[in-house]
């Protein structure tokens, strides 16, 4: 009786499976091979050369990839390396400062925009240009600006303010700032429209409840508007944050790491061990922790904005 039930239970699960591998398979079949060069793309470029980036970040490889693995001795010298450690301290600092002003002042901006003003179609665009512009010519205008010869310092002590300085490009202290300033140039207007976006996706049910109920406007952007704004704020911190971590060009263009190590940061450290300094290995090391740090800021995003559905 056990033999006949065994084999009344295969005879109805072979078919369950042949239409599951059906389904799986051949449901929607143009569609996925349609597909499938994206999926050769993402599985060959990103998941292949991330997995040969962090293999080799644990060999001795110089000019080119060797398979002498060397253990952790190449994140031991990154972190016993000055250079790297000025590098993560100017990110941190640069990205704190920058992921803060690039938000608050896109949101201000943002609602400033959002008040029915004339010509917004105009402000909008002049407030989005810089972002057309690469960070190489962003940093080499603003390389000219902050030129103390040629630049506002020339420019006023001409003008008979010799007293006048405005040197931060070649000041160690003052470098970082200069570096904010080029890029909240750039990056702002592009984190307005994303706010801007946002704020007019809110119902305009919702303000005028407020009004009646005579709460601030200030306390209705604060307690009803950002918190409905979430996924647009998180999808610009992710943007935001994403950028700062591969800051190159800019510093390139505009300080190229100066004076001495003060502007520097970890892609600069990265490219230059990679194609200047003939140390695959060591770049490769530098370039799996930026990797790591991508992943917790994406993580968390990916977390907020998929997670949380799957509960809902």
């Amino acid at each position: 009786m056990a033999d006949v039930a065994t084999q009344q239970s295969r005879t109805k699960t072979a078919p369950h499976r042949r239409n599951f591998f059906s389904k799986l398979f051949l449901h929607n079949l143009s569609a996925k091979i349609a597909a499938l060069p994206m999926i050769a793309t993402v599985l060959v470029i990103f998941v292949g050369c991330t997995i040969w980036t962090v293999y080799y970040s644990f060999t001795n490889s110089r000019l080119l990839p060797r398979n002498e693995f060397v253990g952790f001795d190449q994140y031991a010298r990154l972190f016993g390396t000055s250079r790297w450690n000025v590098s993560i301290t100017n990110l941190i600092m640069y990205g704190s400062m920058s992921l803060v002003l690039t938000l608050t002042l896109g949101f201000l901006l943002a609602v400033l925009m959002d008040q029915k003003v004339r010509f917004e179609s105009a402000f909008r665009t002049i407030m989005l240009y810089p972002f057309a512009l690469s960070f190489i010519v962003t940093g080499l205008v603003w390389q000219w600006i902050m030129n103390p010869t040629l630049g506002l310092q020339g420019t006023f002590r001409n003008l008979g303010w010799t007293g006048f300085t405005f040197d931060w490009i070649s000041n160690p202290r003052m470098v970082l700032f200069a570096l904010l300033i080029a890029g909240l140039w750039q990056g702002v207007g592009f984190c307005m429209i994303l706010m801007l976006a946002g704020l007019r996706g809110v119902d305009e049910e919702i303000w005028k409840a407020a009004r009646v109920d005579g709460i601030p406007t200030w306390r209705t952007y604060v307690s009803v508007v950002l918190p409905m704004m979430r996924g647009v704020l998180v999808t610009a911190v992710v943007i935001i944050g994403s950028g700062i971590v591969r800051l190159y060009d800019l510093v390139v263009a505009l300080t190229n790491g100066g004076p001495g190590i003060s502007s520097e940061v970890p892609a600069k450290y990265v490219y230059d061990y990679m194609f200047g300094g003939g140390n695959i290995g060591q770049g490769l090391a530098a370039a799996s922790m930026m990797l790591l740090t991508v992943l917790i800021i994406m993580i968390p995003w990916a977390y907020l904005e998929f997670g949380g559905k799957g509960r809902r």
